[in-house]
C-alpha cells in the first residue's frame, strides 16, 4: 500500500521541495527513535504526507535544522527536528510496513525474512503507543476479513482502509480533529486502497489473489479492464477528489499549505493518470 502518495514536481516550488526533503529525512530518524534503525528501511512516501499534513493542521512548528545521518555522515543536510508526532508517525510507519509485509506472506508472497527487520520496531512501537497499534489491529483485520468474504464492490472494499486513516488522523490530531480533517484522511485512505488494487490488477489475476476490479468487472487483463470501463472508474476516483477538495476547504492550516495542496491537488490525480495510462511507477527524487 505504500509509495503512492507523491508530490507533483513540476508544480513544485523549491521552497516546498526542500520543506518535503526535510521532512522525509525528519520521518527517517523518527523510525530509528521509536522504532529502532532497522525500522528504517521502511521509509514511506505516505508518511511524510502525514507527517507535513498533520503538523500543519496541529499548528506544530517544524524547526529545520542541519544534520548528519549515516547515510550523509561527511556533509550535514536540512532535517526536521524530531518531535513527539515524528515519533509517533515513524512508529506508524513501521507498524504498518510490518502488515503489509504479513498480508503479502498470508497471500502466498515473499516478505518472511524482510519482516524480520520490523518484528523488534513493531513490538516497540506496541508497547509505546498501544492504542494506535490497536486501531492499525481492528481495521486491518476487518480489511483482511473483507478480502476474505471477496467483496466485489471496490468502493466497500476499501471502507476499512479508509476508516483506519480517519480513526488515525483523529487520534494523531487530538483536539484539532474535526469531520474535514476525518473526511480527508478517509479519502486519502480509500484512494490508497483503490490505486494499489487497480495498479495490481495483472498481478493478482495471475496469481488468482483477491481484486476488487476483476471481481465487480471480471476483465483478463488491466487493459482491457479500462478500455472497457474506464469511464466508471475515472468516476470513482473523480468523486474522491471532489470530496478532498471539499474537505480541504474546510479544514484550518496554521501554515503555509502550499506542499499539501501539491500533493492532494495534483499529485494523486497524476498518480492515479500513471495507473490508468499502465506506465510504471517512478521513484520519487527526494536526496540532494
Amino acid at each position: 500500500m505504500f509509495g503512492y502518495v507523491r508530490y507533483d514536481l513540476p508544480n513544485l516550488f523549491i521552497k516546498d521541495f526542500a520543506l518535503y526533503k526535510a521532512l522525509y529525512c525528519g520521518l527517517c530518524k523518527g523510525i530509528g527513535k521509536s522504532c529502532g534503525q532497522a525500522a528504517r528501511i521502511g521509509l514511506s512516501y505516505d508518511l511524510t504526507f502525514f507527517s507535513a499534513m498533520l503538523h500543519n493542521i496541529a499548528g506544530q512548528d517544524i524547526r529545520i535544522e542541519r544534520q548528519n545521518c549515516f547515510e550523509h555522515a561527511i556533509r550535514k543536510r536540512p532535517i526536521a527536528a524530531v518531535d513527539g508526532l515524528t515519533e509517533q508517525l515513524g512508529a506508524l510507519n513501521t507498524v504498518l510496513v510490518y502488515y503489509k509485509l504479513t498480508d503479502d506472506i498470508a497471500d502466498g508472497g515473499r516478505g518472511r525474512g524482510r519482516r524480520l527487520w520490523f518484528k523488534k520496531g513493531f513490538r516497540r512501537a506496541k508497547r509505546k503507543y498501544p492504542e494506535m497499534v490497536s486501531v492499525v489491529t481492528e481495521y486491518m483485520l476487518e480489511q483482511a476479513e473483507a478480502e476474505r468474504s471477496c467483496v466485489a464492490s471496490p468502493d466497500m472494499a476499501a471502507e476499512p482502509s479508509a476508516l483506519l486513516m480517519r480513526r488515525l488522523s483523529d487520534l494523531l490530531l487530538g483536539d484539532k480533529a474535526t469531520e474535514a480533517t476525518g473526511g480527508l484522511f478517509y479519502d486519502a485512505g480509500k484512494w490508497v486502497y483503490l490505486i494499489d488494487a487497480l495498479d495490481d490488477y495483472d498481478k493478482d489475476v495471475k496469481k488468482k489473489r483477491y481484486n476488487p476490479f476483476f471481481l465487480s468487472y471480471g476483465y483478463g487483463t488491466r487493459a482491457e479492464l479500462l478500455r472497457e470501463q474506464k469511464g466508471d472508474i475515472g468516476f470513482l476516483f473523480d468523486t474522491l477528489f471532489y470530496s478532498m477538495r471539499e474537505h480541504l476547504a474546510n479544514i484550518k492550516f496554521y501554515f503555509n499549505r502550499d506542499l499539501t495542496d501539491n500533493i492532494v491537488l495534483r499529485g494523486l490525480p497524476a498518480e492515479t493518470e500513471r495507473v490508468m495510462r499502465g506506465e510504471a511507477g517512478k521513484k520519487m527524487p527526494v536526496k540532494v
